[in-house]
């Protein structure tokens, strides 16, 4: 089994983000190749991803697929020990319609409100469309919990696509501080808590690439999410581990926690576990002994 996921920037592409969560929240390993959005480089990454055009791209076992739908649809066919979707017929069939209604849809959002995950506008003020596409968003979410299955946290109570479709609509209720009742606001931050979500933001943080038109004039305030560790950069000092915990190469570049000096092999590695340090076992391995 070979499998190999494009994706854009990690902090403002949706769909690199959905295309990522189908094999980690599912356990499917996958090789990552990646690009920034609008660049030559990124048209020649896609190029050997024919015939996609956008992002996420996957090559599995040789065979293209290059739609999210398509992808997610297809990982099920050959991984129906991942439960990918909800087991009971009903949630199953509800759970594939929200999807694809999420997929095609809510046109305002997208358009009014894109994923950013570097920021968060707590003063801005959605348009009469935005409002309209969360009240439809709001009213999908309650109907999926009255068929959960389970006392699980999600929308049919444990995961399944139909929260990875809806995972970077959570991001945008957050960065955009959107008007959304108790259990609607419950469930954006389950995504904002989530070890694996919070892992592709750091990775995001570590790329230091901000987009040109995605920042908006707002003032800004602090992510909504968890409060990572307070670890910091540093230039140098007496690392407590020789090897990277990630590639298990030496050492060199260095971060701070709790006044202890960590080693890492490149400047990506380091920035990734400076972001949110917790969600990244390898590394909190070497911090706990």
């Amino acid at each position: 089994m070979t499998y190999e996921l494009a994706i854009g920037d990690r902090s403002y592409s949706s769909w690199s983000l959905r295309g990522w969560l189908l094999f980690e929240k599912f356990g499917l390993p996958v090789s990552l190749r990646s690009a920034r959005m609008y660049t030559e480089e990124f048209r020649i990454m896609l190029a050997a991803f024919p015939p996609a055009r956008l992002v996420p791209a996957a090559r599995l076992d040789g065979a293209v697929v290059y739609d999210t739908l398509a992808l997610a649809e297809t990982l099920n066919e050959r991984h129906p020990e991942a439960a990918m979707w909800p087991s009971d017929p009903a949630a199953r069939a509800m759970a594939r319609s929200i999807s694809a209604e999420m997929h095609s849809g809510f046109t305002a959002l997208r358009n009014d409100c894109t994923m950013n995950l570097r920021r968060r506008y707590p003063g801005f003020r959605p348009s009469d469309a935005v409002l309209a596409d969360l009240a439809r968003i709001e009213a999908l979410w309650t109907h999926a919990r009255s068929m959960a299955a389970t006392d699980g946290p999600w929308l049919f109570g444990d995961y399944s696509i139909a929260d990875v479709f809806y995972a970077p609509v959570a991001t945008r209720l957050a960065t955009y501080n959107l008007p959304v009742g108790t259990e609607a606001a419950a469930y954006v931050r389950r995504h904002l808590s989530d070890p694996a979500f919070r892992r592709w933001r750091a990775m995001g943080q570590a790329e230091k690439f901000v987009q040109p038109g995605y920042d908006r004039d707002l003032p800004d305030a602090p992510w909504p999410g968890p409060a990572p560790l307070p670890a910091r950069v540093v230039d140098h000092g007496q690392p407590e581990n020789s090897l990277c915990p990630y590639s298990g190469k030496p050492v060199s570049h260095f971060m701070e926690l709790d006044g202890r000096v960590f080693g890492f092999c490149n400047a990506f590695c380091r920035d990734k576990t400076v972001a949110d340090a917790e969600v990244w076992d390898e590394f909190m391995g070497i911090f706990r002994n």
